[in-house]
């Protein structure tokens, strides 16, 4: 279908015009038909969410394009932690395997957590995972960092700060 000559005013039109083709954008990118349905039906959601976009809307293709990336690059990250955790369980014994409601519990833990550290700068988030995940304190990772204990302490207010602002800002 050929885009639109003039720019979409609500969502509706948008979501007539665009969906169809967004559905192929994102089956070209992804292994299944039913996860490049949910991420269409996501992008229109995220739109939903911001409707005075739709006023100034000039290249409603790209805009959606734009916000399924998105989408599609953290479906990946999703799909490839929830391997790594799957494969993790898999070496364990079998006297020591969660049940399945606990390994899905632990998958969305895991899943909220590297959320909210992608939004972390690389140093930032770096300081993050040797402090809380690794357990190492302030003055060996300034050491294996190469970087002051002065500056691992101003990065773990910095990573507190932008991780209790995004679970204050989701209610």
């Amino acid at each position: 279908m050929p885009a639109s000559p003039t720019p979409p005013n609500d969502l509706n039109t948008l979501y007539i015009e665009h969906h169809g083709w967004l559905r192929s954008w994102l089956r070209r990118r992804l292994a299944s038909q039913e996860d490049a349905a949910d991420l269409a039906q996501d992008t229109f959601i995220r739109i939903l969410l911001r409707p005075p976009v739709l006023a100034c809307l000039r290249q409603p293709r790209a805009y959606l394009a734009s916000i399924a990336r998105g989408l599609v690059i953290d479906h990946w990250r999703r799909q490839s932690l929830e391997q790594a955790v799957l494969e993790a369980l898999a070496s364990l014994p079998t006297e020591y395997l969660p049940s399945e409601q606990e390994r899905l519990a632990a998958i969305e833990t895991l899943q909220e957590i590297d959320r909210l550290l992608y939004d972390l700068s690389p140093a930032i988030r770096q300081t993050f995972v040797l402090s809380q995940l690794e357990g190492l304190g302030y003055d060996e990772i300034a050491r294996r960092l190469g970087i002051s204990t002065r500056t691992v302490k101003r990065h773990m207010v910095r990573a507190f700060e932008i991780c209790l602002a995004q679970l204050l800002a989701e209610g």
